[in-house]
C-alpha cells in the first residue's frame, strides 16, 4: 500500500473542507432560487409596517435562543467527562451542523462533532450526540402527539380506527424492543445502551431535558410569531397544536438538512390548508424559519469548518 505524505493529507483535508462549504452554499442557493412558490415581494410588503417588523425581530431573537440553547445542551453533555468553553461548544455544534447538511437526518453531524476530539473519544461523542438529539426527539413526539389529538378533535383528520392502529403498532414496537433488549450486534445492544444512559449524572439528564423543552418552545413560538407577521389570526392553541403536529409528522420522515424546509413545508401546507391559511404564506414562513435556524448557522459554521484543524 502506498503511504500518503503529510502534505498530501493536509491538501486533501483542505479540499474536503472547501467542498463541504461550497456544497452547502450551492444547495442553499438552489433551494432559494428554484422554488416558484416563494414570493419575496409579498414577504417585503407583509413586514413593511412597524408591528410586523417588531414581530420579525422577536422571531429573530427566538432563532438565536434556539441555537444558543442547543450549544448549552452540548456543553452540558460533554461536561460529563471534559470541561469545554462556550466558544468550543459553539464551534462543535455549528461545525457539525454544516458537516451534516448533506446527510440523511443530519447523520454527518455526529462525525463532524467527533472530529473535534481525540479518536479514542469518538464512541463517547457519538453516544452523547445521540442522547442530545434523542431528548429533542422525545419532546417533539410528546408535544406532537397531544397537538395532533387536539387538532383532530375539531377537524377529524385521523379516524378512530387509525388512532387504534397506531397505538397498537407503537405498543407492539415497544414490546419487541423490550424482548430484544439483550440481542446484540457486534457487542452493542439496547440493554447496554440503557445502562450507559443511566450512568450519566441525573443533573445532566435534567438539564438536557429542560434545555430541550426550552428549544422546542423557542422554535414553535418563532413559527407562531412569523404567522402573525403575515396576519394569520387563528386561536393560539389551535395554531400551536398544528405546529406541534407538523413537527411531529415531519420528524418521522427521512430528509436532508438542506431539504428540511421542503419536508416541513409540505406537511405544514397540508395542515394549515385545512385551517384555510394561504399556501404561499405557509411556504414563505417555513422557508424563513429554515433561513433563520439552518442557513444562518450553516454560514457561521462554514467559517469554523474552514478554520478546523483535525485533532490527532
Amino acid at each position: 500500500m502506498v503511504a500518503i505524505s503529510d502534505k498530501a493529507k493536509q491538501f486533501l483535508f483542505v479540499i474536503i473542507k472547501v467542498l463541504i462549504v461550497g456544497g452547502a452554499f450551492y444547495f442553499i442557493y438552489q433551494k432559494l432560487s428554484n422554488n416558484p412558490k416563494l414570493d419575496w415581494q409579498k414577504c417585503t410588503e407583509a413586514i413593511h409596517n412597524s408591528r410586523a417588523m417588531i414581530l420579525f425581530l422577536v422571531a429573530l431573537l427566538l432563532a438565536f435562543l434556539n441555537r444558543f440553547f442547543e450549544i448549552l445542551k452540548w456543553q452540558n453533555l460533554v461536561g460529563t467527562f471534559q470541561r469545554i468553553s462556550l466558544g468550543s461548544a459553539t464551534r462543535q455544534v455549528l461545525g457539525g451542523l454544516t458537516a451534516g447538511i448533506f446527510t440523511p437526518n443530519g447523520v454527518g453531524e455526529y462525525a463532524g462533532k467527533a472530529l473535534y476530539f481525540e479518536k479514542t473519544l469518538t464512541k463517547k461523542i457519538l453516544f452523547l450526540n445521540l442522547v442530545c438529539n434523542g431528548a429533542q426527539m422525545i419532546i417533539t413526539v410528546v408535544f406532537g402527539f397531544f397537538g395532533l389529538l387536539y387538532f383532530n378533535v375539531s377537524h377529524h383528520v385521523i379516524t378512530p380506527g387509525t388512532v387504534i392502529f397506531v397505538f397498537a403498532a407503537v405498543c407492539t414496537g415497544l414490546f419487541a424492543l423490550f424482548m430484544m433488549k439483550r440481542f446484540s450486534i457486534k457487542g452493542y445492544s439496547l440493554e447496554k445502551g440503557i445502562h450507559k444512559i443511566n450512568a450519566l449524572p441525573k443533573n445532566t439528564h435534567r438539564r438536557n431535558m429542560a434545555l430541550a423543552v426550552a428549544r422546542y418552545l423557542f422554535f414553535s413560538h418563532q413559527q407562531y410569531i412569523m404567522l402573525l407577521c403575515f396576519d394569520v389570526h387563528l386561536p393560539y392553541f389551535l395554531i400551536m397544536a398544528t405546529i406541534a403536529a407538523t413537527y411531529f409528522l415531519a420528524s418521522c420522515l427521512p430528509s436532508f438538512q438542506f431539504l428540511d424546509f421542503a419536508v416541513k413545508g409540505g406537511v405544514a401546507v397540508l395542515f394549515f390548508g385545512i385551517l384555510g391559511v394561504n399556501e404561499w404564506i405557509v411556504v414563505l414562513v417555513t422557508t424563513l424559519m429554515w433561513l433563520l435556524n439552518v442557513v444562518i448557522p450553516v454560514i457561521i459554521g462554514s467559517y469554523f469548518v474552514l478554520r478546523f484543524k483535525q485533532t490527532t
